[in-house]
């Protein structure tokens, strides 16, 4: 479980890096490479969330 935690945090931490890479670049190219990046980022985190929770109850969170 920690390791899931573990890979959580960073992988919300390199989000949070690459939007403030994004905010503060002045190239247009970089700046959508950066978002795509922050977006990815958190997409891996929101699953590994997701996976955790699934592992934890047994079910899936997300299906009925």
């Amino acid at each position: 479980m920690k390791d899931y935690l573990a890979q959580i945090e960073k992988l919300r931490k390199d989000a949070a890096e690459c939007a403030l890479i994004r905010d503060l670049a002045t190239d247009p190219a970089k700046r959508e490479v950066f978002d795509r990046l922050a977006r990815h980022l958190t997409v891996l985190a929101d699953q590994v969330e997701m996976a955790m929770l699934e592992r934890k109850t047994g079910t899936d969170p997300s299906g009925p």
